[in-house]
């Protein structure tokens, strides 16, 4: 016989309480990458930018957020600790793209 996968929500396994935390706490580090690349646009905006430059670094500000729904829709319906795995692979993806564009936006000429 095969098992059928489970509908059931993450806090049906796990203290609601432990998921909005581990949500909350993972929250804030995506919110702080999201708050570093609004920085770091308003720093490169002031030196003058191509619609190019503009683009990417729009988008920088949107990954964060983007990653953060992926990873809740990928670990909603899993176990708490499967949840925070989720999110610090994320982070991890997150923390990549950030410094890739970190080193395209320190070797990008200016407008």
């Amino acid at each position: 016989m095969s098992a059928s996968p489970t509908t059931e929500p993450v806090s049906a396994g796990s203290p609601r309480w432990l998921v909005g935390l581990v949500v909350g706490l993972a929250g804030l580090f995506y919110a702080y990458a999201v708050w570093n690349a609004v920085a770091h646009l308003i720093t490169m905006a002031q030196t003058g930018l191509t619609a190019g430059g503009w683009a990417t670094l729009l988008f920088g500000v949107a990954f964060p957020a983007i990653v953060f729904v992926f990873a809740y829709l990928i670990g909603r319906r899993r176990r708490v600790g499967e949840l925070l795995l989720v999110f610090l692979a994320g982070l991890g993806v997150v923390a990549v793209f950030w410094m890739s564009l970190i080193a395209l936006s320190l070797t990008m000429p200016s407008a």
